[in-house]
């Protein structure tokens, strides 16, 4: 079980490039990111950690620019989308992204997923929260044709093209890991598109059950990137060593360049114990 972090890199913190470093340095497997393209100022949706929506949500970078700094600065480190909001993507756009960056970064991009829990900012992009998984459907198989055809085409209720040519394709076959966010509703179009979960369900008693179910659902072996949220001493990791999950992720805060290099420091010597 490998050992990455996932986090908001923002204009005000480390960069991109350095962070990649650092992690590799580390020992880490993986830096994964989040997404948000804007909040809107007066959102009604509840943020779902409680409060106000923190700074970090509209602050980030691009996801993929981000990544493709931290491909640069690093050999072996796995890059990751934690979560791209595809409701909010045109999907040629992104086909072309996922696979210039999987290009760059040699094979090493983790496309993860989801169909966002804001609503207002999917409705900014023109699109109906209350169908976004629809759309997520129909854009993902649109992404998938593009990498894996020649000349793709779809036609659909929320996307329709006529055949086009689109390269580079990735260079991972057939297309880079495919994560899906989110919780047993997402479930069947996990074992629809034979993805893998990225799971952000709380501790490891609360991931038991989930993963019970996803299997039975998918009626094979599912690969699972867990998200754990919480305080991540090596009692509490140890737990999911028993679950078969293939990585977990930690939370890294969004700080300062210095802060944040202590902070890896902290988290590499927690994880470092169950080596």
């Amino acid at each position: 079980m490998n050992f990455g972090v996932l986090t908001f890199v923002t204009d005000e913190g480390i960069s991109p490039a350095e962070l990649g470093a650092a992690l590799e340095q580390r020992g880490f497997a993986s830096l994964f990111l989040a997404e948000h393209s804007h909040i809107p100022v007066n959102a009604k949706t509840p943020y779902p950690g409680g409060g106000p929506i923190p700074p970090k949500y509209y602050r980030t970078l691009d996801p993929f620019v981000a990544l493709t700094a931290a491909a640069v600065a690093t050999q072996n480190l796995i890059l990751g989308t934690g979560i791209a909001l595809v409701p909010q993507r045109d999907p040629i756009h992104t086909a072309k992204e996922v696979a210039s960056l999987d290009l760059v970064s040699g094979g090493r991009f983790v496309f993860g997923v989801g169909v966002g829990w804001l609503r207002e900012e999917i409705a900014d992009h023109g699109v109906d929260p209350a169908v976004r998984g629809r759309v997520v459907d129909e854009r993902l198989g649109a992404i998938i044709g593009i990498w894996t055809q020649e000349k793709a085409e779809f036609h659909g209720e929320f996307v329709d093209f006529d055949p086009i040519y689109s390269w580079p394709k990735p260079v991972q076959k057939p297309y880079p890991p495919l994560y899906l966010g989110g919780g047993p509703a997402g479930f069947k179009r996990i074992a629809r598109l034979n993805a893998g979960w990225l799971s952000m369900t709380g501790s490891v008693e609360d991931l038991a059950g989930p993963l019970g179910e996803l299997r039975a659902v998918a009626d094979h072996d599912v690969p699972v990137i867990h998200f754990h949220g919480g305080e991540p001493t090596a009692k509490k990791l140890a737990g999911y060593r028993d679950l078969g999950l293939e990585q977990v992720l930690l939370d890294l805060p969004t700080e300062s360049r210095d802060q944040t290099l202590r902070r890896l420091d902290e988290l590499h010597a927690e994880s470092a114990k169950l080596a």
